[in-house]
């Protein structure tokens, strides 16, 4: 009978890591540098936090929980929460218990932190995928529901293609209508980054603050941002490129919810979409939205469909 030992990450690890998380989750492959980026240079990242498994010297099998220690804004840790934001086993070793295993050592070193809760994957700042992709991972949404997982809520990710976009002639005339009002939807200066990053934080998710503080310190071009103010007051932007430098990626986007009805989403989803394809880009995609939000009904009127569902599923410890 194979006898499996366990222990948390050591330095060297990574190698095997990489190797059996590509062999393994087939539709979000990662590099060494997306592993370094994401999981070791995360300011939450504990070694205790990733257990492992091995059949001699081989690596079977990883789940990986994490606890935050650094705020994502203000003093807020978060204390009841604990996250998933990834897990797999080489096939050859399912059905054996090593998963079990794994999953019950990182709950106790969750318990261990006063985490009452863990969910997969809905941790920001580092998701890899929102939730757990049933259809392409069966045996992964089976395991979850195994060990007491129940779905919180759905999401979906989203494409469309560029190469034969361009603004409809009923949004030019909306933008037109709008600027009379006293409306502006202009490229992002310096003078706008101290508010932007503030709206983010305080009307939306801290993580989108983040994301554009971030991104313009790694090099994200301002003339990736768009904003729209009513007179001099912001009520929304829009941007691509704000996660992991990748330009095809969209968002984060919004827009106040007082000034929501008036189209100013629409324009500046527009604006944006017809600057990735000023830049050259030939597709705009996304991970994260509700079908049913009413973001997700504008993306579909705009030319998106969906290319992927997600499950975000919780546990109580």
């Amino acid at each position: 009978m194979t006898q499996i030992s366990y222990r948390h990450y050591e330095p060297g690890d990574e190698k095997q890591i990489i190797a059996l998380w590509n062999d393994t989750l087939l539709k979000d492959l990662v590099t060494m540098k997306r592993f370094r980026n994401l999981v070791l240079l995360d300011a939450n990242f504990d070694p205790a936090g990733m257990r492992l498994a091995f059949d001699d010297e081989q690596l079977v099998g990883c789940v990986y929980a994490v606890r935050r220690l650094l705020p994502m804004y203000g003093t807020d840790l978060e204390p009841d929460n604990g996250w998933i934001p990834f897990f797999f086993i080489a096939p050859q070793y399912e059905r054996q218990g090593i998963g079990g295993n794994l999953l019950a050592g990182v709950e106790r070193f969750l318990l261990e932190n006063s985490r009452t809760r863990v969910f997969f994957s809905s941790y920001a700042p580092n998701y890899i995928v929102p939730g757990i992709d049933r259809a392409n991972y069966p045996s992964g949404d089976a395991f979850l529901k195994k060990y007491g997982f129940t779905v919180q809520y759905s999401a979906v990710a989203m494409d469309r293609t560029l190469v034969d976009y361009e603004v409809p002639s009923e949004v030019r005339t909306l933008k037109e209508k709008r600027i009379k009002e006293g409306y502006t939807f202009e490229l992002a200066k310096d003078s706008d980054l101290v508010e932007l990053i503030r709206f983010n934080n305080e009307i939306f998710n801290p993580d989108w603050g983040r994301a554009i503080r971030e991104g313009v310190l790694q090099g994200l071009p301002l003339d990736q941002i768009l904003v729209a103010r009513e007179k001099d007051t912001l009520v929304g932007f829009c941007m691509n490129g704000g996660y992991e430098g990748i330009r095809e990626r969209f968002g984060p986007f919004g827009v106040h919810p007082d000034q929501r009805g008036k189209g100013i989403g629409k324009i500046l989803l527009h604006d944006c979409l017809a600057n990735m394809r000023a830049h050259a880009l030939h597709g705009a995609w996304f991970l994260w939205t509700g079908e049913q939000s009413a973001a997700g009904h504008l993306y579909k009127a705009v030319g998106f469909s969906i290319t992927r569902s997600f499950n975000i599923m919780f546990k109580n410890l």
